[in-house]
C-alpha cells in the first residue's frame, strides 16, 4: 500500500475520493489485488515523499506499545496509547504516515480477513504475537507439508504457476537437510527502494484494523509480483535448529529469489536500488522496530516460521513422500479453495461398499475400575506454579436500590400508563434493509395492539367458549431479527395475557438446496429439546415468517426434528379480535410467577430456558434504570438482538418502563451498512446506544471521511460484550476515530452480563474530564494457573482487560471457585462470579436437577462452612474484584480450556490465531476454539474458515505460525488446526459459529477440511514412560521360579494319537486299510484307479455353479500317466528335478502334480500371473522358478502364450525361461514305469509362499509328511469316499493346496472345487453350491468370507427366496495363518443365520510355514472358545484375562481343535524356556507332518536348525520342535474333549514377524487396524507399519474425497486413546490400494515399500507433529 509515504491528509479531496472509490471497487470484489494496487499507485505518485534512511526514535514515541513501559500505556494515555489519533491535526504526537490511518482502516470492509464476526481484535495482542513468532527464529521445527492430492479440490489460477514443493528428504529422515548458510533471507522483491521508517505508532496502525484485517496487500504484491522466483537450491532444515552465522554478520543479502509468502513483518532497512512506492510502502506497512533489533541482521522470519518448507524453491532430486516422482506435479494438491470435484469413485468401491459397519458399543464403565492411574504418567506439579497469596475475598455489595415513588407496581403498568397518557409518543422505530426507517411504533398502538393479542390468546383461539391458554402456559414466539415490531406486540401481548412468552429465533434459514429446505441453523433440534422441556404447544409469529417456513407437500408446517408438535397462529393485526369495551387485561401487582423464558445454549450445545419471574424482571429494570441512569423521553438506539439478553432487557424491557424511543437496527443492516447505527444516533440525536464490539469494529472499518456524523449527543455508549478481554482495543479504536466527531471517551460503558444472572455489572457513565478507569495488564500464565499477576517479565504473554464497572445496584456479589463446590476465592484468585440479587434468572424451566447447581448456590469459606443462608446465582464469568471494587472479567466458564490442570479461555486463543496475519488464509476471522478429550486430557482444536483463494502454502504456513503463537504466549500446545472451506462451519441464528456443532463435526468426521494439521507430538505429553526391557537371565532357575513353581502346569497341548486303529470294523468301514498300507499318494491313487475306477473324486465348478469338469480315480491316474509320459520325453527331466506347475486353480493342477510324482520329479505349485497386471505378477512367478532351480515348467497353451508375450518380455527376461510343456493335447502315452520313492523320507512337493511381511519362503514336504497330514485330516474331519466337502480356496501353498490336491487321492472323498476368482463374476456361487449338493463340511479363505459378507450382507432375503439354505453345514472351517478374524466370523455367522447357518459352524484353522496345518476344527469336540485378554498386558508380552466389555478388552478365539500327532508346547522366544497355563509366548510344534526344512539356494543351515529342529533349553531337552514365529497362548478350559479329558485350547495371538516395536511394547498391527477401521464409517480397511520409530496409519476411502481429511483427527484419536500410541504419518488411499493376498492378508511391507517409493498415489498424506 503506498499511502505509507504519503501524507493523506495532504492529499486533494477528489484524490481521497478516487481512493476510497477504489478501496470499494476492491472490497466488492470488482478489481483484482494487482489491479487496485497499479491503479493506487498511479494515483498516489505524485504525492510520494521520500525520506531519508535515519535511525529510528524510540524513547519520543512513549506511548507507543514499543516503549520501555511494558505492555501498555499508562492510564491517562489511553486515548492515544492503543491506536494513533486518527488524524495528524488532532494529536501533536502522531507522525505524519500514520495520519492516513483512516483510509487504510476503511478498506475493504466486507472481504478483509477479519471483518466479520471478528470481535477479538486487539493491537496489543497483535504485537505480542509478533514478537513471539519473531523469538522462534532460530527454533526451527520440521513441519513437512501434508501431501495432497490435486483432484479434490479445484485449482486456483495463482497457484498453476507456483513451482511445486519438494517436501521431504532423502530415503530416511535421518539424513537431516541443514539449512543453507545463508539461511532464507526475507526480502523485498530486487526492486525496492529506500525504505521509510516508521514510528512504533503508525505500527500498531495496523493492528487497529486489528490483526487480521486487510494487510494482506504485502503478499498479494508479492505473490502476484513482479519478478518470477529463480529457483536456487536450498535446503529446508528437518530436526535440528540450525544457526546462521553468516547471515548474522551481513544483514544486506540481496536475495536471489523472491518467497512466495511474505510474513507479517518485515526487516528494518534494506538498502536496494530502484524505488517501486507500492511495494516499498506495504512493506513498511509491516516493517517492526525494537531497539533489540536495531543492529543485527533483518529479521529471519520464513525461517522463524515452523520451517513450513520454506519458499517454494525446487530442490534438485528431492522426492516427496507419498508421491511418485513422475506425477509429483499433479497428486499433490496445492490449493484448497473448498469446491470439491466430482470425486473419483473407483468401481472396487462399489462392490466393497460397508454394508456391515458394527455400530461402536460404549464402554461399560460403570462396571471397571478405571485404570488411568495405570496408564497415564502423572505430571509432576512444578514447584514455580503460582498458588493465590491475598486473604478471602469479601463479598461486594453494589449500591442499594433506590425507592422512587412512581416505580410502577409491574412492567405492564409502564405500558399502560404510557399507552393511555403519551398513546402519541414514539416507542419503536423499525429499519428496513437498507437502514431507512420503515414505521414506528407509538406507545398508544404498541398499548392497543398487545391488548387485542391477550384477548385474542385468552378467548378466541379455541371454538366457542374453549380457553385454549391458561394463565402461565408457555409460548413460543418466533419472530426474524428484521421485525421488531410484532415481537413487542407479542412479548407484552403474553404479559397482558399472563401467559409465558419464550423467544426463539426462526428454526430456518431462507435458503434452499438442491435437496429443498436447508437447516440453515445449527442446533435446530437443540431448540426441540428447550420447548419440550418448557412444554411449549403453541407458536406466534407474522404472517411474512409463517409464509417462509417450510411446508409439507400438504401445505402444513414442517414437522422440525426433536420438536414437539406446535400450533402455529399469526398475530398481524388484521387476526387479532378487538375486545369489547368492558375487557380490560389483568395486571396483577409483580410476584414470584415467571414472566418470560430466555433460551440459552450451553458448552455442550443443549439449549435450556432461564426462567424470569415478573419482579425479577421489574427489579432488573429499575435497577438498570438507576445504574445508567435513563430518562423519560431519552431516544436509544440498539443493534442487539431483541429477543434476549440485553437487547431485551434494555431495549424492551427498560425502554418501555421509561417511555424511551427505541431504534432498533436489524443484523441484516449492518451487514449491508455497518455504519448505520452510526447515523441513525446522529440523525436521531441518541443519548444511548447499545452495540457489541464488532458493531464498534465494523463502524470502524467502514468509516469514511463522514465529517457530519456526530456522536455528541451520546451520555452512553453500552458495549454488551465489554466482558471480553479482546473489548478494550475494539473500544480503543473507536473512540481513536470516533473522538474527533464528538464522541467523549467517558460514555463507553463495558457491562457484564449472563442469562442466569441477568446483568452482573456495567460500567456507569463518567463525569466529563474525570480520569478513565485503570487497566489491569495481567500475566497469562498467572491466569491459567488461576491466579492474578501483574505482567512484568515476557510482556508477549500478557492479557489486557478493561473493567466493567461495579455492581448492579441492590446485588451482592462473591467469587468462588469454578470447579468443586463454591469456596470463596482470595482477593488475586481468578474464579466464577456469583451474584445474589432480586434482578436475576430463577431456574432452567422444567429442568430442576441442574437449576439446583446454579441458582441455589451457597458460597462456603475454606473450612467448608457456608458463609450464609442466602442463595447465589452463578453468572458463568471468571474474573475478579479489583482497586475500588471495580469487577474485572477474563473470561467465561462455557470457553474454559483446561489442559493439564491450567485453564485457557478459548476467546484468548481465538484473538491469537487472528493476530497471526490472518489475512491471506482465514475467511471473515472466522475461527473457533474448542477442546476435545483424547487420552484423559482436555486437548485444544481450532478450526477457521479459509478464504477461497488462500493458497496451500499460505495456509500452511498460516497453520504452523498459529502453533508457534500460541506455544509462545499461552505456554500450550495444540491438538489439532483446521481449515474448512468458507462458510462451511456451522453457524448461530446471528451468524456467529456455533462452537458445540463444530465440535460434534469434528467428533463424528463431518467437519470435511480442506486443510488439518495435527500436533500430537507436542500436547500429548501424559503417555506412559516407554517399557525399558530388561536384560534376559537364561539360568533354569529363574524361568522355574517364575512359571513352574507357582503351581502351575507347562503349556503344552496335544491332538489325540495318530498311532494304531485296533477296531477293524472302524477300518473298513472308513475305508482306510490301503491307505494305511500305502506310504505314498502315489500308490493311493493307483489303488483306486484299479478298485473303484469311476469313483468322481473331484468336480469343478465355473462361475454359473455348473460342473465343467470332473475326475474319477481312473482319469486322474490316466491323465498323471500321460503328463509323467510327457515330462521323461519332452522336458528331459532327471529324477529328484523340480518342475514349476502354472495353472489356474482346476483339475489340471491335481493332474500334473500326480504326473510329476509318476515322473519322480518334485512339482512346486505357483499361482500362474494375471493376465491384466504382468507387471506386479510375473516377478513373483519368476522369483519361484529362479529360487526352485525348476528344470521345467507344465503350463496351459494360454499360459504359455502369455509366458513368451511381448508384455511379458517388458518384465522378465523371456529367453531364459527352462522348458515349458503344455498339457493341454497331450498325446496317450505310458510312462515305462511309475516311480516309486526309496524312502518316504524323499521330498513330495515344495511349498513356496510371500509371507505377509514380504519373505518368499519354500518348505520341503516329505511323503512321510504328506501321508501324516493326510491322515490327521481324515481323521479329524472324518472324511471317507461317501463323503462330499466344498471347497472354496487357492490352491497354490500351505492347507490350501493339500485339501484341494491331496486329501481327496488319500481319503477318496469327492471334493468340489471353487476357484476364488469366479465369486468376482457371481457372488453367491459358494453358497449356493453349499446349498444345492447339501454340503456338510467346507473350506474357505478370509477373502472369500469377506467377499461374501460385504457383497451379500444385504441380499439374504432374496437368496432365501430363491431357495438357498445353509441349515446343512455342520462346519465351515476358515483356511489361515493368522489369528482367527473373530469380527468377520461373527459377521458372517450373524447374517446367514436367516438362511440357516449354525452358529457353531463357522471355525477356524491354523498353519505355518514349518508345520502347514497344527489346528483345524474337526466334526467332534468343544466348540471354539473365546477369551478376553487385556490389551495393555499383551503390549507387555503377558496375558490377563479379563470379562467381556472390560477396557481395553481384546475377543481372541481358539484357533480351531489341535490336529491328532500334533503337540504344542508355548515357549520363551528369548530364553527357549517352556512357559506355563496362559502364558504368552511362541508356539512350538512337533509333529509327524512338519516340513523338512527350507528349500533355500544360500543353505543357511543354522536358520534350518534354529526354525525345524530345536530343542528346549531345560524341561525336556531330547524333542524336536519346530518354531511357528507365531505368539500364542494355551488355556485349559472347562470343556472336555472326545476322550473325557479337559480341553487345552491353543489361542494364536500374531506374527513375531509382523509385531511392532514401539515405545518399549510388542504392537500386533490387526489390533490398531481395527481400532482405525472402527473409527470412521469412510474407512473400508487400514494397514499400519512403521517407519524410522514413527506409525504411519494407511486407510482406504470408500466414501467421497472430501471426506479425507475427516479421518486425520478421527485415526490419530483412537491410536491415541485405545493403543497410547501418537500416529507420524496418516495416509488416506483409494479402496484397493492395501495389498492383500490370496489367503486375505495384508502385505504390509509391500505397503511399506510403496509408500516410501511414492507408489502409492496417495489422496492425502498427513505428518502429525
Amino acid at each position: 500500500m503506498a499511502d505509507r509515504g504519503a501524507d493523506m491528509s495532504a492529499l486533494p479531496k477528489e484524490v481521497r475520493d478516487q481512493l476510497a472509490e477504489l478501496d470499494l471497487e476492491l472490497s466488492e470484489g470488482d478489481i483484482t489485488q494487482k489491479g487496485y494496487e497499479k491503479k493506487r499507485t498511479k494515483l498516489l505518485a505524485p504525492y510520494i515523499i521520500q525520506t531519508p534512511v535515519e535511525p529510528p526514535q524510540y524513547e519520543s514515541q512513549a506511548s507507543g506499545p514499543s516503549s520501555s513501559s511494558g505492555h501498555a500505556p499508562p492510564p491517562s494515555s489511553s486515548s492515544s496509547g492503543h491506536a494513533p489519533p486518527p488524524s495528524s491535526s488532532s494529536s501533536g504526537h502522531a507522525p505524519p504516515p500514520s495520519s492516513s490511518s483512516r483510509y487504510r482502516r476503511s478498506r475493504r470492509p466486507h472481504r478483509s480477513g477479519g471483518t466479520r464476526d471478528d470481535r477479538y481484535r486487539s493491537d496489543i495482542h497483535s504485537e505480542a504475537v509478533q514478537a513471539a513468532l519473531a523469538k522462534h527464529k532460530e527454533e526451527k521445527m520440521a513441519l513437512p507439508m501434508p501431501t495432497k492430492r490435486r483432484s479434490t479440490y479445484v485449482q486456483s489460477p495463482i497457484e498453476a504457476r507456483t513451482p511445486p514443493d519438494s517436501s521431504s528428504g532423502s530415503e530416511d529422515e535421518a539424513s537431516v537437510r541443514r539449512q543453507g548458510s545463508v539461511g532464507v533471507l526475507l526480502g523485498a522483491p530486487p526492486s525496492l527502494a529506500q525504505p521509510n521508517l516508521q514510528s512504533p505508532d503508525s505500527w500498531i496502525n495496523r493492528s487497529v484494523q486489528g490483526s487480521s484485517t486487510s494487510s494482506s496487500s504485502a503478499s498479494s504484491t508479492l505473490s502476484h509480483g513482479e519478478g518470477k522466483p529463480q529457483s536456487q537450491p536450498q535446503s529446508h532444515p528437518q530436526s535440528q535448529p540450525q544457526s546462521h552465522p553468516q547471515a548474522q554478520a551481513q544483514p544486506q543479502y540481496k536475495p536471489q529469489y523472491q518467497p512466495q509468502y511474505q510474513p507479517q513483518y518485515q526487516p528494518q532497512y534494506q538498502p536496494q536500488p530502484q524505488p517501486h512506492p507500492a511495494a516499498v510502502a506495504e512493506m513498511l506497512a509491516h516493517t517492526r522496530i525494537a531497539p533489540s533489533e536495531n543492529r543485527g541482521p533483518p529479521p529471519d522470519v520464513t525461517a522463524a516460521a515452523p520451517q513450513v518448507r520454506g519458499p517454494r524453491v525446487d530442490l534438485p532430486n528431492a522426492v516427496v513422500r507419498g508421491m511418485s516422482r513422475g506425477q509429483s506435479r499433479s497428486s499433490m494438491m496445492e490449493t484448497a479453495d473448498g469446491v470439491p470435484v466430482n470425486s473419483r469413485v473407483s468401481t472396487k468401491i462399489q462392490q466393497l461398499l460397508n454394508t456391515l459397519k458394527r455400530p461402536k458399543r460404549p464402554p461399560l464403565s460403570e462396571f471397571f475400575m478405571d485404570d488411568t492411574e495405570e496408564i497415564v504418567e502423572v505430571p509432576q506439579p512444578d514447584p514455580n506454579t503460582p498458588r493465590p497469596e491475598g486473604r478471602q475475598i469479601i463479598p461486594v455489595k453494589g449500591e442499594p436500590l433506590g425507592v422512587v415513588s412512581n416505580w410502577p407496581p409491574a412492567l405492564q403498568a409502564s405500558l399502560a400508563r404510557w399507552g393511555s397518557t403519551q398513546a402519541k409518543s414514539p416507542a419503536l422505530t423499525a429499519l428496513d434493509i437498507t437502514g431507512k426507517p420503515l414505521y414506528t411504533l407509538t406507545y398508544g398502538k404498541l398499548w392497543s395492539r398487545s391488548v387485542k393479542l391477550a384477548y385474542t390468546l385468552l378467548n378466541k383461539l379455541g371454538p366457542k367458549n374453549e380457553q385454549v391458554l391458561k394463565p402461565g402456559d408457555r409460548v413460543a414466539l418466533v419472530y426474524p431479527n428484521s421485525d421488531p415490531g410484532m415481537f413487542w406486540v407479542a412479548f407484552y401481548g403474553c404479559l397482558l395475557a399472563e401467559v409465558i412468552p419464550v423467544p426463539i429465533e426462526v428454526p430456518l434459514s431462507r435458503k434452499t438446496t438442491a435437496t429443498g429446505w436447508s437447516l440453515g441453523d445449527a442446533g435446530n433440534s437443540q431448540v426441540g429439546f428447550l420447548l419440550g422441556s418448557c412444554g411449549v404447544g403453541l407458536a406466534l409469529t407474522s404472517e411474512i415468517c409463517l409464509k417462509g417456513l417450510p411446508k409439507t407437500p400438504t401445505g402444513e408446517i414442517l414437522q422440525f426434528k426433536g420438536w414437539p408438535r406446535l400450533k402455529w397462529v399469526v398475530t398481524d393485526s388484521k387476526y387479532l379480535t378487538k375486545p369489547s369495551k368492558d375487557w380490560q387485561p389483568h395486571i396483577p401487582t409483580a410476584n414470584t410467577d415467571p414472566a418470560y423464558i430466555e433460551y440459552k445454549a450451553s458448552k455442550e450445545g443443549t439449549v435450556m430456558g432461564v426462567a424470569v419471574s415478573k419482579v425479577a424482571m421489574l427489579t432488573h429494570c429499575q435497577a438498570l434504570t438507576q445504574a445508567c441512569n435513563y430518562c423519560e423521553g431519552e431516544t436509544l438506539v440498539n443493534v442487539l438482538d431483541f429477543k434476549k439478553d440485553m437487547g431485551l432487557w434494555h431495549g424492551v424491557l427498560a425502554a418501555v418502563m421509561n417511555r424511551i424511543h427505541t431504534i432498533s437496527v436489524p443484523y441484516a443492516v449492518m451487514k449491508a451498512c455497518p455504519l448505520s447505527w452510526v447515523q441513525r444516533v446522529h440523525i436521531h440525536k441518541a443519548r444511548v446506544a447499545l452495540v457489541k464490539c464488532r458493531d464498534l469494529h465494523w463502524a470502524m472499518m467502514a468509516h469514511r471521511d463522514q465529517r457530519d456524523t456526530s456522536l455528541a449527543s451520546l451520555r452512553m455508549l453500552i458495549v454488551a460484550d465489554g466482558a471480553n478481554p479482546w473489548s478494550v482495543s475494539s473500544c480503543d479504536a473507536f473512540l481513536n476515530v470516533f473522538q474527533s466527531h464528538g464522541l467523549k471517551p467517558e460514555v463507553i460503558c463495558p457491562c457484564a452480563a449472563s442469562p442466569e444472572a441477568m446483568t452482573v455489572a456495567i460500567r456507569r457513565p463518567g463525569v466529563p474530564g474525570a480520569p478513565l478507569p485503570a487497566r489491569a495488564i495481567l500475566s497469562m500464565g498467572g491466569l491459567s494457573h488461576g491466579v492474578i499477576r501483574v505482567n512484568t517479565e515476557d510482556k508477549n504473554s500478557a492479557l489486557t482487560v478493561q473493567d466493567v464497572g461495579h455492581v448492579m445496584p441492590g446485588a451482592l456479589m462473591c467469587i468462588v471457585k469454578p470447579e468443586g463446590p463454591p469456596q470463596l476465592c482470595k482477593t488475586d484468585e481468578i474464579g466464577e462470579i456469583v451474584i445474589n440479587s432480586r434482578a436475576g434468572g430463577n431456574m432452567y424451566y422444567g429442568l430442576p436437577g441442574v437449576t439446583k447447581n446454579t441458582f441455589e448456590v451457597i458460597p462456603v469459606n475454606t473450612s467448608g462452612a457456608p458463609i450464609g443462608e442466602i442463595p447465589f446465582v452463578r453468572s458463568g464469568l471468571l474474573g475478579f474484584v479489583g482497586p475500588g471494587s471495580l469487577i474485572f472479567i477474563v473470561g467465561k466458564n462455557e470457553g474454559l480450556l483446561m489442559v493439564s490442570g491450567r485453564r485457557h479461555n478459548a476467546d484468548d486463543l481465538v484473538a491469537t490465531a487472528l493476530a497471526v496475519e490472518p489475512v491471506k488464509t482465514v475467511y471473515r476471522g472466522r475461527i473457533s476454539v474448542f477442546s476435545a478429550t483424547v487420552f484423559y486430557d482436555e486437548r485444544i482444536v481450532i478450526v477457521a474458515e479459509q478464504r477461497p483463494d488462500a493458497s496451500e502454502e499460505d495456509s500452511f504456513q498460516w497453520m504452523s505460525r498459529v502453533l508457534q503463537a500460541i506455544d509462545s504466549i499461552h505456554q500450550v500446545g495444540l491438538y489439532c488446526l483446521a481449515l474448512v472451506p468458507a462458510n462451511t462451519l456451522p453457524k448461530t441464528p446471528l451468524g456467529g459459529i456455533h462452537i458445540s456443532e463444530t465440535k460434534q463435526n469434528f467428533l463424528d468426521g463431518t467437519l470435511h477440511p480442506c486443510n488439518i494439521l495435527m500436533c500430537p507430538h507436542t500436547c500429548v505429553t501424559n503417555l506412559p514412560k516407554p517399557r525399558q526391557k530388561q536384560p534376559v537371565g537364561v539360568g533354569p532357575a529363574s524361568i522355574m521360579v517364575g512359571n513352574l513353581v507357582a503351581g502351575k502346569r507347562i503349556a503344552q497341548a496335544a491332538g489325540r494319537d495318530l498311532g494304531m486303529i485296533e477296531d477293524q470294523d472302524l477300518v473298513r468301514k472308513l475305508c482306510m486299510w490301503p491307505t494305511m498300507m500305502h506310504q505314498f499318494l502315489t500308490e493311493a491313487l493307483q489303488w483306486r484307479a484299479q478298485t473303484d475306477p469311476d469313483h468322481v473324486l473331484y468336480v469343478l465348478l465355473n462361475a454359473k455353479g455348473v460342473a465343467v469338469c470332473t475326475a474319477t480315480s481312473v482319469q486322474l491316474h490316466k491323465r498323471a500317466e500321460k503328463i509323467a509320459a510327457a515330462l521323461t520325453e519332452k522336458g528331459s527331466i532327471n529324477t529328484g528335478d523340480n518342475v514349476v506347475l502354472l495353472y489356474p486353480p482346476g483339475v489340471d493342477l491335481i493332474a500334473s502334480f500326480y504326473g510329476c510324482l509318476y515322473a519322480g520329479c518334485v512339482p512346486v505349485t505357483v499361482r500362474p500371473p494375471h493376465p491384466q497386471n504382468l507387471a506386479a505378477t510375473l516377478p513373483t512367478v519368476r522369483m519361484i522358478i529362479d529360487v526352485s532351480k525348476a528344470a521345467s515348467i507344465l503350463t496351459t497353451q494360454n499360459l504359455m502364450r502369455i509366458l513368451r508375450s511381448k508384455e511379458a518380455a517388458a518384465t522378465v527376461n523371456i529367453k531364459t525361461w527352462p522348458t515349458i510343456i503344455d498339457t493341454d493335447d497331450l498325446p496317450r502315452r505310458r510312462p515305462s514305469q511309475i516311480y516309486k520313492p526309496p524312502t518316504a523320507e524323499m521330498i513330495a512337493y515344495l511349498d513356496f509362499s510371500v509371507s505377509t511381511t514380504g519373505m518368499l519362503t519354500g518348505v520341503k514336504i516329505s511323503h512321510a509328511a504328506v501321508s501324516a497330514l493326510c491322515r490327521s485330516i481324515k481323521l479329524q474331519c472324518e472324511l471317507y469316499s461317501s463323503r462330499q466337502i466344498a471347497i472354496c480356496l487357492d490352491p497354490y501353498c500351505g492347507l490350501g493346496f493339500v485339501l484341494w490336491c491331496l486329501a481327496s487321492v488319500y481319503s477318496g472323498h469327492q471334493s468340489i472345487l471353487i476357484p476364488p476368482f469366479e465369486l468376482e463374476t457371481c457372488l453367491p456361487l459358494w453358497l449356493s453350491t453349499l446349498s444345492q449338493y447339501r454340503i456338510r463340511d467346507t473350506f474357505c479363505s478370509y477373502s472369500v468370507m469377506e467377499l461374501c459378507t460385504k457383497g451379500l450382507g444385504t441380499q439374504t432375503e432374496i437368496l432365501k427366496a430363491r431357495g438357498l439354505s445353509l441349515s446343512c453345514v455342520r462346519s465351515c472351517v476358515v483356511i489361515a495363518e493368522e489369528r482367527p478374524r473373530l469380527s468377520l466370523t461373527h459377521s458372517f455367522s450373524k447374517l446367514f443365520k436367516d438362511l440357516g447357518l449354525s452358529p457353531r459352524a463357522v471355525s477356524t484353522a491354523f498353519g505355518s510355514r514349518v508345520n502347514l496345518a497344527i489346528c483345524l476344527q474337526g466334526t467332534t469336540g468343544p466348540d471354539p472358545s473365546t477369551v478376553f485378554v487385556d490389551m495393555k498386558s499383551l503390549r507387555h508380552d503377558r496375558v490377563r484375562l479379563v470379562e467381556r466389555g472390560a477396557p481395553q478388552s481384546l475377543p481372541l478365539m481358539e484357533s480351531g481343535k489341535i490336529l491328532p500327532g500334533v503337540r504344542v508346547i508355548i515357549v520363551n522366544p528369548e530364553t527357549r524356556g517352556p512357559l506355563g497355563d496362559s502364558h504368552l509366548g511362541e508356539i512350538w510344534v512337533n509333529s509327524p507332518h512338519s516340513a523338512s526344512g527350507y528349500y533355500t539356494i544360500y543353505g543357511e543351515e543354522s536358520l534350518q536348525a534354529d526354525h525345524f529342529n530345536t530343542k528346549l533349553s531345560f524341561g525336556d531337552p531330547q524333542t524336536l520342535w519346530a518354531r511357528t514365529g507365531y505368539l500364542g497362548f494355551v488355556k485349559r478350559t472347562e470343556l472336555l474333549d472326545a476322550s473325557g479329558d479337559r480341553h487345552d485350547a491353543l489361542f494364536v495371538v500374531g506374527s513375531l514377524d509382523e509385531t511392532l516395536e514401539l515405545r518399549g511394547l510388542r504392537y500386533h498391527p490387526i489390533d490398531i487396524e481395527t481400532s482405525v477401521s472402527r473409527a470412521h464409517r469412510s474407512i473400508a480397511e487400514s494397514a499400519v507399519f512403521t517407519w524410522t520409530n514413527l506409525l504411519v496409519v494407511v486407510s482406504e476411502l470408500c466414501g467421497s474425497e472430501q471426506d479425507a481429511l475427516d479421518l486425520v483427527p478421527l485415526v490419530t484419536n483412537v491410536v491415541l486413546e485405545e493403543h497410547h500410541l501418537i500416529v507420524g504419518v496418516v495416509v488416506i488411499v483409494d479402496p484397493g490400494v492395501i495389498p492383500i493376498n490370496s489367503r486375505g492378508e495384508k502385505q504390509r511391507m509391500h505397503l511399506r515399500d510403496s509408500f516410501l517409493a511414492d507408489q502409492l498415489d496417495p489422496i492425502y498424506v498427513a505428518y502429525n507433529m
